[in-house]
């Protein structure tokens, strides 16, 4: 395949690539939908808030400040999709957890041959972004990590490895986005039984998998925070409304007023800029000629 049109293919490079998780979750949203219309049966139709006249519903999440928990389900929800109906069970035995446990405890075999429930994989993640304080942005890079792994890799998020792939993802991540990251042995008080080493020989497989390609351009973050927002809609996973009240209401006629404002100022300055090399009294026309 041709280097551009690779690049074109991998949504986590490409602004135009539709994302891995979008498409994988849309067998079982059409199932849901059949069956929902089979039974007569409109999901969300009577717990989603609509606008009217007289009231405005605005929720808290933008692509700038994404709310924090909605986004963390979001997320864990794309990777829920991801090990669900993955292709096959390719992996590397860096991300194994049969191989690296994150316990002391022995895991008993029958763990690995189920997939993981959405709620298990939201606790775990939850765990560590609660822990070591990440943000919102910081969760929507870690998918676009995850997505970059599984696509320059060439392996499957599965039952034996998702914990640990999701763990390499996050690591980068806080340490990319945050201006001050959490350290890898932070991450070991809050996984008692994982070492340093193991945490730092993680991390450089991640990277060399990656080939150190960690940049996010801003159109690919956006790219995914939209399409999670389609993947809370399409699940009944709605963002969290509320009316919209004055003092918001001022805020917003604040921050539209400033924007405005520059929008013009910047148009000035164009203007004078084009007019600053032709010292011209007036403007002159030429006559048209029509033959």
């Amino acid at each position: 395949m041709p280097e551009d049109l690779a690049l074109e293919s991998n949504p986590s490079d490409h602004p135009r690539a539709s994302t891995i998780f979008l498409s994988k979750s849309q067998t079982d949203v059409r199932e849901k939908r059949k069956s929902n219309h089979l039974n007569h049966v409109s999901p969300g139709q009577l717990t989603k808030k609509y606008s009217s006249c007289s009231t405005i519903f605005l929720d808290d999440s933008t692509v700038s400040q994404p709310n924090l928990r909605t986004t963390i389900k979001c997320v864990t929800l794309a990777i829920y999709y991801h090990i669900k109906n993955r292709d096959a069970n390719r992996s590397l035995d860096i991300f194994d957890e049969r191989s690296h446990p994150l316990t002391r405890e022995k895991v008993p075999e029958e763990y690995f041959k189920h997939d993981p429930e959405h709620k298990f994989i939201y606790r775990f993640v939850r765990t560590l972004f609660s822990a070591a304080q990440l943000t919102a942005e910081c969760a929507i890079v870690t998918l676009v990590y995850l997505e970059r792994l599984l696509t320059y890799a060439e392996i499957d998020i599965c039952p034996t490895n998702w914990k640990r792939i999701v763990l390499g993802a996050i690591l980068l991540a806080s340490k990319v986005w945050d201006d001050q990251a959490v350290w890898n042995v932070d991450y070991c008080q809050i996984l008692k039984d994982i070492t340093v080493e193991d945490m730092n020989e993680m991390e450089r497989h991640f990277l060399e998998l990656l080939q150190f390609n960690i940049n996010v351009p801003a159109s690919v973050y956006a790219k995914y925070y939209f399409d999670l927002r389609s993947l809370a809609d399409d699940n009944s996973l709605n963002f969290l409304f509320a009316p919209l009240s004055k003092e918001r209401a001022q805020n917003l006629e604040a921050i539209s007023r400033l924007c405005d404002d520059k929008y013009k100022d910047l148009c000035r300055a164009a203007m004078r800029r084009s007019f600053s090399a032709d010292n011209f009294v007036g403007v002159q026309r030429s006559n048209a000629i029509l033959s």
